[in-house]
C-alpha cells in the first residue's frame, strides 16, 4: 500500500473508530451513563480529528500544486468521514434529549 491508499485507510480507520464510539456513547446514554457518554464523545472527537487531518494532507498536497488522482478509495473516506460526523453530531443532539426526558421523569 503507498501513499493515496494509506491516507484513505488512516481516514478510514480514524473516522470509523469515532462513528463507533459516538454509538456507544448513546447506548450509554440511554442507560443513563452521562459520564461515561461524555467520555466516550470527547475520545471520538480525536479520532475524527486525527481523519480530519489526514484528510487536510491530501488537500495541502493539491493545493501546493502536487496532483491528486480522484480515486474510490479516497471517496470512500471522505464519505465515511461525512457519515461520521453525522452521526457523531446527532448522538450528541440525542444525548441531550435523553438528558431532557430524564429531567422531565424527575419532576413528574
Amino acid at each position: 500500500m503507498e501513499g493515496m491508499e494509506l491516507i484513505a485507510f488512516e481516514i478510514i480507520s480514524n473516522v470509523g473508530t469515532a462513528k463507533s464510539l459516538a454509538v456507544e456513547a448513546l447506548r450509554d446514554a440511554r442507560e443513563g451513563k452521562y459520564e461515561e457518554a461524555e467520555e466516550k464523545l470527547a475520545e471520538a472527537s480525536k479520532y475524527f480529528v486525527n481523519g480530519h487531518h489526514a484528510h487536510a494532507s491530501l488537500i495541502q498536497k493539491e493545493a501546493s500544486g502536487e496532483k491528486v488522482e480522484p480515486s474510490l478509495i479516497i471517496m470512500h473516506a471522505e464519505d465515511q468521514m461525512m457519515s461520521a460526523e453525522t452521526i457523531k453530531f446527532l448522538v450528541e443532539e440525542m444525548i441531550e434529549m435523553y438528558k431532557d426526558l430524564r429531567k422531565e421523569k424527575v419532576s413528574v
